[in-house]
């Protein structure tokens, strides 16, 4: 009996393997049959969404997004009692860390977790939570010392890698120009009102999340800091304010490499479009970032329930005019207007918008091929 023993133990220990592994989402090592897809799983790939509660819920409308719709990727938030946002994601570490494994384990592909970790002020990771603290953009652009940007990024990307995040919607590489904006200048997201010494530090700021292989994302394309309005609350029309050197961090950072996402702002400029902000332009978006400055990486909307957008055009009207414009994700917080059948709801919308051929199906497959270019370099180790 004693002789046994061993040959028992190893056969149990081996079934448990077995069944580890059978139990174990396998994350595939390419995405090279997206384009066989049905049209709805593609369109699936280009939503970030938004969603309340700290934990997934099986059966919950987010945990349906991922399992069955194949969701690209959500964000997360803490409240925001400003805003009129609570019942949000993040409030204590060991809460998240559980949230962020089990959203990405419920995803047959890699998901964008992600969330918006400036430093300073902008901050989801809040130091009254229990995280790191944390400085702001203009802290650094202030002390204009690129090895002290290098320490401030490397402890906000290595606390996100802990975390269980896969993308910085940051740095902010708007302009620092005019010191009454509320946005920007007054909570202290630019580096500077130099363009150039805005591309040192949001350079070194990106360099350290790469160093964690965490995706990060520009914004507010093509430039939120000259005027004073919020389009967080309204439609800012930037057309007197709004000048060329705005574009300069884009170009600079683009050609070298830097690039991961643009994020379009919700800006109105006459000048470039008549008719439509940023985020629905596709003077803006194809013409001046694709086509003008060369980008070809992937291109995210701001929250579209945002009030420059909600207050002026409807949801569905939103979302089919940044498609055409040459957005490829878009980001839908879900939070002040929550819906839990947005994901349904979208997908059967644009689904339709293709069949009738108001999104040509190339549109959609050239956004989701950009996306999964993308989350291949998530699988790096």
């Amino acid at each position: 009996m004693k002789r046994a023993m061993p040959s028992l133990v190893l056969l149990l220990i081996l079934i448990t393997l077995i069944s580890g592994c059978a139990t174990t989402k396998q994350i595939p090592a390419d995405f090279s049959g997206w384009q066989s897809w049905p049209v709805e799983r593609k369109l699936a790939q280009m939503l970030l969404l938004g969603f309340p509660g700290e934990t997934l819920e099986p059966g919950s409308p987010i945990d349906e997004a991922i399992r069955v719709y194949g969701v690209g990727g959500v964000v997360l938030f803490d409240n925001n009692v400003d805003l009129g946002v609570t019942n949000r994601n993040i409030t204590e570490p060991l809460k998240l860390k559980r949230l962020t494994a089990d959203l990405a384990h419920a995803s047959e592909i890699p998901l964008f977790i992600a969330l918006d970790q400036e430093g300073g002020v902008v901050a989801r990771l809040k130091e009254r939570y229990g995280f790191p603290p944390s400085v702001s953009a203009g802290y650094l652009g202030k002390k204009n010392d690129p090895e002290l940007t290098v320490k401030a990024a490397d402890s906000i990307s290595a606390t996100m890698k802990e975390y269980g995040f896969n993308l910085n919607l940051a740095p902010v590489v708007d302009l620092n120009k005019n010191p009454a904006n509320p946005v920007i200048a007054f909570k202290e997201r630019s580096f500077s009102d130099n363009p150039e010494q805005v591309v040192i530090h949001a350079g070194e700021f990106i360099k350290s999340h790469h160093r964690k292989n965490i995706l990060t994302c520009l914004k507010h394309f093509p430039g939120h800091g000259s005027f004073r309005d919020d389009s967080h609350l309204g439609l800012v029309d930037v057309t007197s304010w709004w000048g060329e050197d705005e574009l300069i961090p884009y170009r600079k950072l683009i050609e070298q490499g830097l690039c991961d996402m643009v994020m379009t702002a919700h800006t109105f400029n006459r000048d470039i479009d008549p008719e439509y902000p940023a985020t629905m332009s596709k003077s803006t978006v194809d013409g001046i970032l694709r086509k003008r400055l060369g980008f070809q990486g992937v291109v995210i909307s701001d929250d579209l329930y945002m009030g420059a957008i909600i207050q002026h055009y409807s949801y569905e009207m939103a979302i089919e005019k940044a498609i055409n414009a040459g957005v490829d994700l878009l980001i839908v917080a879900n939070d002040k207007l929550y819906r839990p059948d947005i994901m349904p709801h979208t997908i059967k919308f644009l689904a339709s918008l293709v069949r009738e051929g108001k999104i040509p199906e190339k549109r959609i497959d050239e956004a989701c091929g950009r996306i999964m270019a993308l989350k291949k370099r998530l699988l790096k180790r």
